[in-house]
C-alpha cells in the first residue's frame, strides 16, 4: 500500500473545503498578496481565486514561476517587514516547527507579516492521530505514545520505518490544543472544522482590514 495515496484521500476531502472556507472568510480577490507559511501549491490549486502567492518554506530553492515565488525560510524567522503582505496563511504546519517556544516564535512571526491570518493545525483532542494513523494513544504522556507506536499506528505498519526516522518524526510533531492556540493568537477567532461530531483542526482566523468589505 502506498501510504501516500491513503494521505491524498483525505486531503482531497478536507483541504477543497478548507480553501473555499478561507476565500470566502477574506472575501479572496486576484489582487491580494499572501504568504503562504511551509506550503506548497496544491492548495491553492483547490481555488479558482488566482492571488499571488509567496511560498515559504524550508529545503527549497529560491524561485519565481507565474504568480508564485518560492523562498527558502524559516517560519519562526520570517524576513519581511511588518504588514509585508494582505494575509498570512499556513495550513498543518505550526503542529511541525519544534517545542512550544519555536511555536510561539511562529505564531508572533505569522502575526507582524500580516494584518490577517489563517493558521490551521490538527486538534490535539480528536481521537485519531493524523500522522501516524493511531487511535487516542497521543492523549498518553508522550514517551508512552512513542512506545506504543509500532503497536497501534497503520502508518507504522504500512510503512515499517526505521526507529531513527519515526524518532525524528514524532520529535517533530506536537500537536496543539484550542486553547493553545488562543494562547498562541489571542485576537484570532477559533473555527472548529468538524469530523464525526469531533473537532478535528482547529483554524485560528484574524480579519481586522476593511479592505475584504
Amino acid at each position: 500500500m502506498d501510504f501516500n495515496k491513503v494521505y491524498l484521500i483525505f486531503q482531497n476531502y478536507f483541504r477543497p473545503k478548507r480553501m473555499r472556507q478561507f476565500v470566502e472568510l477574506f472575501n479572496l480577490k486576484d489582487s491580494d498578496s499572501i504568504l503562504d507559511v511551509g506550503g506548497g501549491i496544491l492548495n491553492w490549486n483547490y481555488i479558482s481565486i488566482r492571488p499571488k502567492i509567496t511560498i515559504g518554506n524550508i529545503n527549497i530553492e529560491d524561485r519565481d514561476e507565474e504568480r508564485f515565488s518560492f523562498r527558502n525560510i524559516d517560519g519562526t524567522n520570517l524576513p519581511y517587514k511588518d504588514d509585508s503582505f494582505d494575509i498570512a496563511f499556513s495550513n498543518s504546519v505550526i503542529e511541525h516547527v519544534g517545542d512550544w517556544d519555536k511555536q510561539e516564535q511562529f505564531a508572533v512571526e505569522i502575526q507582524r507579516v500580516a494584518k490577517n491570518y489563517y493558521v490551521q493545525t490538527p486538534n490535539k483532542w480528536f481521537p485519531i492521530e493524523p500522522h501516524f494513523v493511531s487511535p487516542l494513544i497521543h492523549l498518553l504522556p508522550r514517551n508512552i505514545f512513542r512506545k506504543l507506536l509500532p503497536f497501534l499506528s497503520l502508518w507504522y505498519w504500512v510503512n515499517r520505518p526505521s526507529k531513527q526516522h519515526v524518532d525524528k518524526i514524532f520529535s517533530q510533531t506536537k500537536l496543539l490544543s484550542e486553547s493553545q492556540m488562543r494562547e498562541l493568537f489571542p485576537d484570532a477567532k477559533i473555527i472548529r472544522e468538524k469530523f464525526l461530531f469531533f473537532s478535528k483542526s482547529i483554524i485560528a482566523v484574524r480579519i481586522i482590514t476593511n479592505k475584504y468589505d
